[in-house]
């Protein structure tokens, strides 16, 4: 629809703010306006009146390596059941719902009961539970009005209805007209005060697809499942972000409810509005819908560190397919004061076609289609991994990979880089910094991210500072503290022909 495509382009497309307006933090400061709440609860508000719009970015400080043990996947699986509406939103009549639900979980538990019974499972009784649970869904399914929740919001004009979920947060996003504001306060506070798990074990089957398709179906989602598991032996990184399935398969709604009231408590959540907004007018507003969600204590952090690692791990796949290497070095957390240091290596490593991994292994060699190196994986709140990787041209191998990564990671233990080099760092970086801020749900999620992070989305101007203060001596000194083989987990696959079974050369049997 042309109108649809006009507003998705006004909404999502401000690319760049016009250059009379600075891109400072005095400037920010000026327009931006933070409170916290009784119930704890941060939001910010950001004054930018280029056009009627807004974008908003909800962070809750939990996400995959917060799953309970035993319970992969589930921050990820309730990010899903966001969408299924609360007590006012995808129901007919929520007092009916209720009890259904409930008879659901009844059913579920008992069915999953007989399920786990490792000696003495009855074939019978479990059908019989089995045919009982989904008797029971069928029934709750009667109130549900299917995707209610994000038609309100597309019919109002919001535009880009996203969520997502990594190893250190869940976010919650999208842009609609500025005239909509109320709206959105009221259901984004629903979602968050009143989730109902409607359709969570239809939901839960849509996750296992998930699964099987970016990980079970394809060699390099597992390669990468079985990197992470490789090198992290104490710390949840290593579990599997989206859920093993054998875990996926028998998680709960009652369960998701248990880590719905543990971690999306006012004080674990920031809330970034940015657009055509006055705060003075917009703040009341938000504290009406938001002040009123229950307060709870923030969740205790977590305390598991991984150890120091002392011996090189890999991991070899040999199969059909692409061959490919991965590798990667531990390295601290994002409050690390080298924190920008590899943010240089990054960028002089793998920033473009003038970037030293392109060079050395696409360019001059020939051997690789791609390679390139990237810090903070899976995640970067708690001590992350230093990654590169390198997919081998026909004709070469993934040990050719590896050995081209390590000559030039030789080369930045031994040798500065260059003037031009750390130079163009440098303005990459400011310009990558002032292009976040660009449009409205960029600085959002900036400000959402900074002010979760150090407690004041000042920081995120800060970081040109010490953006500044990199040195080549910095650079080489954290090269040689980290990328040493005692810190090394790599992994990769090995092409090897499948073997076809051989045709039957006798008569029919």
């Amino acid at each position: 629809m042309p109108v649809r495509r006009v507003l998705a382009t006004l909404i999502l497309g401000i690319a760049f703010v016009s250059t009379a307006r600075a891109q400072d933090l005095a400037s920010f400061e000026k327009r931006t306006t933070v409170k916290v709440l009784p119930n704890g609860l941060t939001l910010i508000v950001c004054e930018r009146p280029e056009a009627p719009v807004f974008s908003f970015y909800t962070l809750v400080d939990a996400g995959s390596a917060d799953d309970p043990q035993g319970d992969s996947g589930l921050a990820h699986m309730f990010e899903h059941m966001a969408f299924k509406g609360s007590t006012e939103i995808g129901t007919t009549n929520y007092p009916a719902e209720k009890i259904a639900l409930a008879k659901v979980e009844t059913a579920y538990a008992a069915y999953d009961d007989e399920y786990r019974q490792r000696v003495g499972q009855d074939p019978a009784k479990l059908a019989q539970l089995k045919k009982a649970f989904e008797d029971a869904q069928a029934a709750a399914e009667k109130y549900v009005i299917p995707n209610q929740f994000s038609e309100i919001a597309e019919q109002n004009g919001a535009v880009g209805i996203n969520a997502s979920t990594s190893e250190d947060s869940t976010q919650y996003f999208w842009s609609m007209p500025s005239n909509r504001l109320e709206l959105w306060a009221y259901l984004e506070s629903q979602r968050i005060a009143h989730p109902v798990q409607r359709e969570f074990y239809k939901e839960r089957d849509v996750v296992q697809e998930e699964r099987r398709m970016r990980i079970d179906s394809n060699p390099i989602g597992r390669m990468v499942e079985q990197f992470l598991a490789t090198a992290y032996v104490a710390h949840p990184y290593g579990r599997s972000g989206v859920g093993w399935e054998s875990e996926i398969s028998q998680v709960s709604a009652t369960e998701a409810e248990a880590f719905h009231k543990k971690y999306y408590v006012p004080s674990n959540i920031v809330i970034a509005v940015v657009g055509d907004l006055k705060a003075s007018q917009t703040m009341p507003i938000l504290e009406r819908y938001f002040s009123k969600i229950p307060p709870g204590p923030k969740p205790t952090p977590m305390t598991t560190v991984e150890p120091p690692q002392f011996a090189e791990k890999s991991v070899v796949i040999r199969e059909a397919t692409q061959p490919f290497y991965l590798e990667g070095y531990h390295r601290p957390d994002y409050r690390d004061p080298d924190d920008s240091v590899y943010d240089a290596i990054t960028d002089i490593f793998s920033n473009g076609r003038t970037a030293r991994l392109y060079r050395s292994l696409v360019r001059d060699q020939k051997i690789a289609a791609e390679a390139e190196g990237f810090s903070g994986f899976p995640g970067y709140k708690f001590p992350g991994l230093f990654a590169f990787y390198a997919v081998p041209l026909p004709g070469h191998t993934p040990g050719e990979m590896r050995t081209a990564i390590h000559k030039e990671l030789d080369r930045l233990k031994t040798e500065d880089v260059t003037d031009e080099e750390l130079q163009r760092f440098k303005t990459r970086a400011r310009a990558d910094l002032l292009r976040g801020l660009a449009d409205n749900e960029g600085l959002a999620h900036q400000l959402a991210e900074y002010q979760t992070r150090y407690g004041d989305w000042r920081q995120l101007f800060r970081e040109l500072d010490k953006i500044d203060a990199v040195s080549k001596a910095d650079i080489r000194r954290v090269a040689n503290k980290i990328f040493v083989d005692s810190n090394l987990t790599s992994a990769r696959i090995e092409y090897v022909a499948s073997k076809t079974p051989a045709k039957n050369q006798g008569g029919a049997k």
